[in-house]
């Protein structure tokens, strides 16, 4: 059987799908392929999903059963070694959660990631001391600082992704309650948070919208949840969206097109970029 990860990378769920399309092309059945791998059938469907990476001798004997040529075997074999290779996030497994791990792998490899938070400010964009007073105030700042500060150094980390030479275009919607309600009695910790998301608003691929109190109620008030579009045309867009246990990664076409519906919806009534500018400096005066 396959060694199983803690969380899929995003090159094994794309070449887990891709091998699902390479074998209903060729008209096997999983059972059919199974045989050739002499596994059981449940081993090519964790393949195909992701949940086990993928040993190289069987994707080498399934791409051969499938009449791939060899050149294209070739590629697909060298892809699939450096999908398995671990993640960075990898050496946070102490702390990181299994169901947050294929999170942070799609936010590593979107091109897009939209988001919608009603309550902090991104986990992307949230200084040491702001994301230090949020955790502190969670579950997980019950068990213990050093947890704590694992789990700030992993937030830190991640948001090297926005420092790249091609970062991705974050583009996020955030409630008005997240700039009013201060996380910390120090005053200081909302002000640096606030000169932050100023400093990330003037740059091209971030854009920062405020949803403000007078607009009313709107389609997404729910719960938060981010959308990733990826440049694999073999990955579909998907949704992320977080409870207090655990998530949902949903990449039905049907759900990811409501959600996407949403935020067009609420992006159009929210406060414009340069309207957002202008609360976020407000809103620092008040601290």
């Amino acid at each position: 059987m396959s060694e199983r990860r803690a969380a899929p990378t995003v090159g094994q769920v794309v070449l887990g799908r891709r091998l699902h399309e390479l074998r209903e092309a060729a008209g096997l059945s999983r059972e059919e392929a199974a045989r050739i791998l002499r596994v059981a059938p449940a081993t090519v469907r964790r393949m195909e999903t992701a949940e086990v990476a993928l040993k190289i001798p069987y994707v080498q004997l399934l791409l051969t059963a499938y009449g791939v040529p060899d050149s294209e075997s070739v590629a697909f074999v060298e892809l699939a070694e450096e999908a398995n290779r671990p993640g960075w996030w990898q050496r946070y497994h102490d702390v990181l959660p299994e169901w947050f791990s294929m999170y942070v792998s799609l936010e590593g490899a979107a091109r897009i990631i939209r988001s919608y938070e009603p309550h902090f400010v991104p986990g992307l964009l949230q200084t040491e001391d702001y994301a230090r007073a949020v955790l502190e105030a969670g579950t997980i700042g019950n068990a213990g600082r050093e947890a704590v500060e694992r789990h700030v150094s992993l937030r830190m980390e991640r948001q090297r992704l926005l420092e790249r030479s091609d970062p991705p275009h974050l583009w996020v919607l955030m409630e008005e309650t997240v700039l009013r309600r201060p996380v910390s009695a120090d005053g200081r910790v909302m002000r640096d948070q606030l000169d932050k998301l100023l400093e990330y608003s003037e740059r091209d691929r971030v854009t920062l919208q405020i949803a403000e109190f007078a607009d009313g109620p709107h389609p997404g008030t729910y719960a938060p949840f981010s959308l990733f579009r990826f440049a694999e045309p073999e990955l579909p867009d998907m949704v992320f969206t977080e409870y207090l246990t655990g998530a949902l990664y949903l990449d039905s076409r049907k759900e990811v097109a409501v959600h996407l519906e949403v935020l067009d919806h609420m992006t159009a009534r929210a406060a414009s970029t340069q309207r957002t500018e202008k609360l976020l400096r407000e809103c620092r005066e008040h601290y």
